[in-house]
């Protein structure tokens, strides 16, 4: 096959996106061939404004129907692909939204979401950020943790502390993940996951998202798509072939003051970090440019095999795991 060929073949996921929500971003992961993405609804807010931001969503994607669908299992990511739709999965980048309320967690479950972040880089009720002292899993975290296992929504661990990160992955009965990190190997930073991290997921069952924000990249803004590539290499290098995928924590269409808001303890208190200026990688600036992966990973001598399960393929099936099908 022609890349071409491959990708619109493939099953393609991004395992994060938080873009502005709207018919442009749908429309550009149809034009990226996007089979099904995990789309962020939930950062700093409770439950009451998460619910809200969920019941916006649910809205604009009925009101997209011909370009989107919803994702509640990976029957339904076939479904769309066979539809030539993006299934949109909802996911949470924070446990906030649990409140400190177990009973929540099956409510959201059943409102569509699927992939939970333990902590968004700060102290919450669960655990701890990795920007901060790390003290663990709480013993309210262990009993989340036990919950989401139960109802089939997958712990994410990539904003997370190191020593909390290895306290869920051992608590966890279920595959744990990071869905969108780097390699502190390419480039230290609090966000990056050494060795010794991405090899203990790995070894204990979970996933490896790889994402491409310039910040957490070697070269930053001046980085290209082929950094992005030697990323992915340097990783499943590491966790193996079966546990990578794509998690490119697109940021699409939104402005200075969404980053300030991400950027900020509960989106307000104390800067936490300074990204500066931020340009995804030349060749994959847009999620339209999706198919450019592909391509790459294909020029840079991988078989049509391990792409298809870079692209996807390997999302699907500890997606089918976790939800329990």
């Amino acid at each position: 096959m022609s890349p071409a060929e491959l990708h619109a073949d493939s099953i393609v996921i991004d395992g994060l996106i938080i873009a502005k929500w709207n018919r442009e971003l749908f429309e550009d992961m149809r034009k990226g061939g996007l089979t099904a993405a995990n789309c962020t609804v939930s950062v700093w807010e409770g439950f009451k404004a998460t619910v809200d931001q969920i019941a916006a969503s649910q809205k604009l994607i009925r009101e997209n129907s011909d370009l989107v669908m919803p994702v509640r299992t990976t029957a339904d990511i076939r479904r769309a692909k066979e539809l030539g739709k993006t299934g949109i999965l909802f996911g949470f980048q924070n446990a906030h939204a649990f409140e400190d309320q177990i009973g929540y967690v099956d409510v959201f479950k059943q409102l569509g979401v699927g992939i939970v972040q333990m902590c968004y880089n700060t102290q919450n009720l669960v655990g701890t950020g990795c920007y901060e002292r790390d003290g663990g899993l709480s013993g309210f975290g262990r009993e989340i943790v036990a919950e989401m296992n139960r109802v089939g929504i997958m712990c994410d661990l990539s904003h997370v502390g190191s020593k909390t990160s290895e306290e869920v992955i051992l608590e966890s009965k279920k595959p744990v993940c990071y869905s969108h990190c780097l390699p502190s190997g390419l480039k230290e930073h609090p966000r990056n996951k050494s060795d010794a991290e991405l090899k203990f997921i790995a070894d204990h069952g979970g996933f490896v998202g790889v994402t491409m924000f310039a910040p957490f990249l070697a070269k930053g803004i001046d980085s290209t798509i082929d950094d992005y590539a030697e990323a992915i290499e340097y990783t499943m290098n590491i966790v193996g072939e079966d546990a990578i995928g794509i998690g490119t924590d697109f940021t699409q269409g939104h402005g200075q003051d969404f980053f300030e808001y991400l950027t900020h303890d509960k989106g307000y208190a104390r800067r936490l970090t300074n990204f500066g200026k931020i340009i995804n990688p030349l060749g994959i600036r847009t999620v339209g440019e999706f198919p450019n992966l592909t391509q790459t990973l294909l020029g840079r001598g991988h078989s049509e095999r391990v792409v298809r399960k870079i692209m996807g393929e390997n999302w699907v099936n500890v997606l089918k795991d976790v939800w329990g099908e």
